[in-house]
């Protein structure tokens, strides 16, 4: 099988159909049938064939109102090759239909000649290896893991959507060597199709938007192990490096059940909307850097960069700017003055560090945490669309007093 989530959501939508369908013949609908000649050696025979498929067609748009209609169709449209499987079919349709066609093609091939709509095993078996037969065929299925260091999940398993999933360590079967033991363990499961043997090259590019995604998440800063395992059409796994830098003691992250869907939505937004270049790109790849540095004074540097390049004063040398501007954006306006002053103490602490005058200590990380966690919010709001990516504007204007402001301003000081 190439795509348990595709069969899972499918599943889904084939029961909820049958009991739609059902509930359509009990009130009173039928189905039509057509006469069918089979000719034998004696005499033809004739039979009603009925005619299911048409029957489902002309309830179409009842069915997309079904629950589980969106994630059948969206698995049904990460295929690779949906148009041959119409085709298998007798079916044809415009490029922008491909999905809602294939859904109502299967519905057919798993009731096909019958006129009971229940949910039979061995038919939906049938009915979804055809499809993956016609829809896979010349495709190569590679499979990568790779432990998720600093996310424990209370599920056995979170999808994410397109091949991606979050596993706990212990569950998965044949499994390669060398994944961790500890029952908490979680790792990254993709399986991805491919036709032009370059999985793994996206394989590296979708794992390292994950790490992205889950370093802005929470800020525990889960992180990628250094190593993953793939294989490719059931090969031997192999071991592969990945350049993910160090991650540093900080907790755990434990994602409820209850944030399954958020983390679900946060990663396709981090997917589609990071930048490749650009002052924002730039920004958050030193925000990444800084988690991968060893200590709190060595992220320091690489998270102060990342502000400048979001906040500074255009054309300034240094981070003039930064710590008012960062300050109107992360903190109220009674609240500003003090984190103003932390962020410009952050500053200081850099210079001295250069030179070696600063030495690790609580105080210190507590310090460029509450850097590194202002920083954060700021990327992860500008990638969910919560903030316009012209931070300097933004924050200025949350600085300016309005006028309702200065009259009352006024009216205290008379």
């Amino acid at each position: 099988m190439h795509n348990r989530a595709l069969r899972d959501s499918l599943a889904a939508f084939v029961q909820e159909a049958a009991w739609q369908l059902a509930e359509e013949v009990s009130g009173g609908a039928e189905i039509p049938f057509e006469l069918d000649a089979t000719p034998t050696r004696s005499a033809p025979l004739y039979c009603y064939r009925p005619l299911t498929g048409q029957f489902i067609g002309q309830r179409a748009g009842m069915l997309t109102r079904l629950p589980s209609y969106l994630p059948a169709t969206k698995g049904l449209a990460a295929l690779p090759d949906l148009p041959a499987y119409l085709a298998k079919r007798g079916r044809r349709a415009p490029a922008h239909e491909l999905a809602d066609a294939a859904l109502q093609a299967f519905l057919g091939a798993v009731w096909e000649d019958v006129t009971d709509f229940v949910f039979d095993e061995p038919r939906f078996d049938a009915a979804y290896a055809e499809l993956e037969e016609i829809a896979y065929d010349g495709c190569a299925l590679s499979v990568v893991i790779t432990p998720v260091e600093g996310l424990v999940i209370e599920s056995d398993e979170v999808a994410l959507g397109n091949g991606l999933t979050l596993a706990r360590a212990t569950t998965l079967t044949d499994a390669p060597h060398g994944l961790p033991e500890d029952p908490h363990a979680t790792v990254a499961v993709l399986a991805l199709e491919s036709k032009d043997g370059r999985a793994l090259e996206q394989a590296g590019r979708r794992l390292r938007r994950l790490q992205t995604a889950l370093r802005l998440w929470d800020d525990a800063e889960p992180a990628l192990g250094p190593t993953a395992h793939a294989r490719t059409d059931g090969a031997s796994w192999m071991t592969i490096p990945l350049a993910t830098g160090i991650r540093r003691p900080s907790g755990d992250c434990l994602l409820g059940e209850d944030e399954e869907d958020p983390l679900r939505a946060f990663c396709g937004l981090v997917s589609r909307r990071t930048p490749r270049a650009g002052e924002l790109a730039w920004a958050l790849r030193r925000f990444e850097l800084g988690c991968e540095r060893g200590s709190a004074v060595e992220a320091l540097t690489d998270w102060l960069l990342a502000a400048r390049a979001l906040l500074a004063n255009r054309g300034a040398e240094g981070y003039e700017g930064v710590a008012e501007r960062l300050a109107a954006i992360c903190a109220e306006a009674p609240d500003r003055p003090a984190l103003e002053a932390r962020v410009r103490e952050a500053v200081s602490l850099e210079r001295a560090a250069v030179v070696g005058f600063v030495k690790p200590s609580p105080e210190v990380e507590a310090l460029v945490c509450e850097l590194g966690g202002c920083l954060r919010a700021v990327l992860r709001d500008v990638l969910c669309g919560h903030l316009d990516p012209q931070l300097r504007k933004v924050a200025d204007e949350l600085r300016t007093p309005s006028v309702e402001e200065v009259r009352a301003d006024g009216r205290q000081a008379v």
